[in-house]
């Protein structure tokens, strides 16, 4: 059940809707290693979505503005493909048929539309939220997010999306390059997931205040 603003959507078409550009966009690469066939290397479905107060940036669009490759603007600029999740809102995202497998270093990239004051890696625009994932849908491990200065550790939303398939050749499937924030299960001592939520910093407000999403990846897939 997907719900906006505390209105249940019900189990709609799109739920598990596969995005149909996926596996074009995220075959390129040397980190798109794991296997040629794989249906998708980004979320194909939105599994739940509960907005917090603030901004609505991109909600009628769900769920495809978050399914399929990140659209990433650079360093100096973020993108507007992108949900905004209010503070304290927070959204769970399926990767059906494929799953999150660990493997050397990082597993998947969150995207936001963060960028950098001119263009210094040190000076983000941040807009940070806490990332967890799960294997069943149901029981979730999280990686700590609690920095409220840069650096911000394994918080998402500080780092520049390079990786957009309208406008470059990067592959957003390549931590070394897509840009976003990367993150390793091994963290957590996860061996595989299938669903990962995204929640918005809560007790962050004003400019920076509430994350917006753009697109997660995965480096290392498991495919049907």
């Amino acid at each position: 059940m997907v719900s906006l603003r505390g209105h249940a959507l019900g189990a709609l078409p799109w739920i598990w809707f596969l995005c149909s550009s996926c596996s074009s966009a995220a075959s390129a690469g040397p980190a798109a290693n794991t296997s040629d066939a794989c249906p998708s290397r980004f979320a194909s479905s939105v599994e739940d979505f509960q907005a917090g107060p603030g901004p609505t940036f991109g909600q009628s669009a769900l769920p495809d503005v978050v399914l399929g490759p990140p659209k990433g603007a650079g360093a100096l600029a973020g993108s507007l493909d992108v949900v905004t999740l209010g503070n304290g809102g927070s959204i769970t995202l399926g990767f059906e048929p494929s799953a999150i497998v660990d493997g050397p270093g990082a597993d998947f990239i969150v995207f936001e539309n963060a960028f950098y004051a001119s263009g210094n890696p040190d000076r983000p625009f941040a807009e940070l939220a806490s990332v967890e994932v799960s294997d069943d849908g149901v029981t979730f491990q999280g990686f700590p997010c609690t920095a409220s200065s840069a650096p911000y550790g394994a918080c998402a939303g500080w780092h520049a999306v390079f990786a957009n398939p309208n406008t470059n050749q990067i592959d957003p499937s390549d931590p070394t390059v897509a840009g976003g924030d990367a993150f390793d299960l091994a963290d957590l001592d996860v061996s595989q997931a299938r669903y990962v939520r995204i929640t918005d910093r809560v007790d962050l407000s004003g400019p920076t205040g509430t994350f917006d999403l753009d697109a997660v990846s995965v480096v290392h897939a498991k495919c049907p």
